[in-house]
């Protein structure tokens, strides 16, 4: 039996209705205030119609979904931390409307036990079931006796 913390087909999902306190916030805390996010004026002239939310913020939702499943696979006799390792292949399939309620759905798709990663798969709907957002994630477990890894040595 494997000792790895997560398989393949471990699920977690995440839901947020995207606010405009959460545009805002976001904006002031990155500094994009992109006419596209903050002046409604400006986006009702646009294809869209109206204002959008940032593509960084649904990458900050497939964040908390990865923690979700970190918490999901802890385990009282764990001698490893989960840490990110990054986030691939990243597109905004559609836009993301002020008052939207967004799904996160994160999925180990496959693990590597000798490397002690997982790549999860991630979907990103809107309330319509549109997929506005997908993304892949690799989560590494580094021994709690040993630094944490840099990029450049992975």
């Amino acid at each position: 039996m494997s000792d790895f913390y997560v398989k393949p087909g471990d699920e977690v999902r995440f839901s947020k209705t995207v606010g405009e306190s959460d545009v805002y916030m976001f904006a002031g805390i990155t500094g994009d205030f992109a006419g596209n996010h903050v002046n409604e004026e400006f986006m009702k002239k646009s294809s869209y119609g109206r204002r959008i939310a940032h593509g960084a913020l649904m990458i900050g939702f497939m964040s908390t979904a990865s923690t979700m499943m970190i918490d999901k696979s802890s385990r009282a006799d764990m001698n490893e931390t989960a840490v990110s390792l990054g986030y691939d292949r990243i597109r905004f399939i559609a836009p993301v409307y002020l008052g939207d309620t967004v799904t996160i759905t994160y999925r180990i798709h496959e693990i590597d036990e000798d490397r002690r990663r997982s790549r999860s798969e991630i979907t990103v709907t809107n309330q319509d079931g549109e997929t506005v957002a997908v993304g892949q994630h690799i989560l590494k477990w580094v021994a709690n006796d040993q630094p944490l890894p840099s990029v450049a040595a992975e």
